[in-house]
């Protein structure tokens, strides 16, 4: 091993998030990931949502240096040097366009997800709102940076994403009437009289007037139509997948504004290996599932239903996209026989899902940037400069740049890559 050791892959213990739509004790995969990568037992009566893995501050991670004897089962370990310190104390960890472009931090959230019922409709602001937010209620905001995203379906995994089409909106605000009244018919009876030929900006403007007009509404008005809603869709013989949902929302956030805006919204279902990417200032709820999670290093939320959180309806409505239509789903381009990448259009992240079946063995080429393993499920051993070493389920690894991994196993193992976007690469 190098004197400095900053060359080496590093073992991290990791941070966990306890929120309110988490799965519970051992039933979450959080919960089971966290308590073997740090030691501690699952409470069973608790709520595990989310595994960070980074640098940041509402989340950091630490270096697991070993005392004694690394290897063994048990062993003391001192958790006092967090990754971002290490990171800003060796920055040639990150690589130097890495530096160049994000200074001395990591640039990507690395993150595990396990939901039990919705999370907010949230979107996350870009840089420059951001940097505005941040710098006016810091309280709220805790950072300048925007937070694009991806989540890889871990689970069968389901979310709201995005904008309907108009022709869905159209379909929405002539058989949902609770939501044409809401909005009122000035409003319905001009989203029905227009067509794409009318212009994509004017369409957006409509989609706009429509969310805000609904978002903004008085909660005595939302109360009033949520009731009719649930009185009519209690006799309907033969419910949607989406009046289905709707009737779930509104048992999870009763009187919520967020239950009738999901009519709005794309209902997306991702199978295992599948995965959907969120730009900044665009509009989703996850809903139920598991999934690892890659991001910007942020955690800048503004919200505007489906919680007990605070609301910030008018930024929220202000900001969005407006983008209409159904989201890519992405597949991953295979690398090898076992794993596959991929690759949103942001250049903080990507993510390699790496299934190895017993006896087989992977390669991680060296990349100019660092990068974050996680063991997701089994056992095998992992192999790189002055780092050679059994990885189980629960561990999590950071690999400097320009680092070759080498990876093989005697059962199944699962495991998962974080790391900067190679088209960042690529295109500098």
């Amino acid at each position: 091993m190098e004197e400095d050791g900053s060359s080496s892959v590093k073992r991290l213990r990791c941070s966990v998030k306890n929120y309110d739509w988490g799965r519970i004790g051992r039933e979450s995969r959080v919960a089971r990931l966290f308590s073997l990568n740090s030691g501690l037992d699952v409470e069973e009566s608790r709520l595990y949502a989310e595994f960070w893995m980074g640098t940041h501050e509402s989340g950091p991670s630490f270096l697991v240096e070993t005392l004694e004897n690394e290897a063994s089962m048990g062993s003391e370990r001192s958790e006092s040097l967090s990754l971002k310190s290490w990171i800003e104390e060796n920055p040639s960890v990150l690589g130097d366009k890495v530096v160049e472009k994000w200074g001395v931090n990591l640039p990507f959230l690395f993150k595990v997800l396990s939901v039990a019922k919705a999370l907010s409709i949230q979107a996350h602001p870009d840089k420059e709102l951001a940097a505005f937010l941040h710098q006016t209620r810091p309280d709220v905001f805790k950072d300048g940076n925007h937070k694009p995203e991806m989540a890889l379906a871990l689970t069968e995994f389901e979310a709201l994403c995005g904008f309907i089409s108009l022709e869905e909106l159209k379909d929405v605000l002539q058989n949902v009437p609770e939501i044409a009244e809401v909005v009122g018919s000035a409003y319905t009876n001009q989203v029905l009289d227009i067509n794409y030929q009318d212009g994509e900006e004017k369409l957006k403007a409509f989609m706009q007037s429509i969310f805000t007009q609904l978002m903004s509404a008085s909660k005595d008005v939302i109360s009033k139509a949520l009731s009719k809603l649930k009185s009519r869709l209690t006799v309907v013989e033969q419910l949607t997948e989406k009046e289905q949902l709707v009737v779930q929302l509104e048992k999870q956030y009763l009187g919520d504004v967020g239950v009738l805006a999901a009519y709005l919204f794309n209902y997306v279902k991702l199978n295992p290996g599948e995965a959907l990417y969120l730009g900044a200032n665009e509009l989703h709820a996850y809903l139920r599932g598991e999934c690892v999670e890659c991001m910007a290093t942020s955690d800048n939320v503004v919200r505007a239903g489906l919680t007990s959180k605070n609301l910030d309806v008018e930024i929220l409505c202000s900001m969005l996209t407006y983008e209409q239509g159904f989201p890519e789903i992405m597949r991953g381009v295979p690398l090898n026989p076992y794993t596959k990448r991929y690759i949103p259009p942001f250049d903080e992240f990507e993510i390699d899902r790496c299934i190895l079946p017993q006896g087989a063995s992977a390669d991680f080429a060296a990349i100019p940037g660092p990068s974050v393993f996680v063991v997701m499920e089994g056992e095998g051993k992992m192999n790189a400069a002055s780092f050679e070493d059994v990885v189980r389920e629960g561990d999590v690894l950071f690999a400097p740049a320009n680092t070759d991994i080498s990876v093989t196993t005697a059962s199944e193992l699962h495991l998962y890559r974080g790391g900067v976007n190679n088209r960042f690469f690529e295109a500098s």
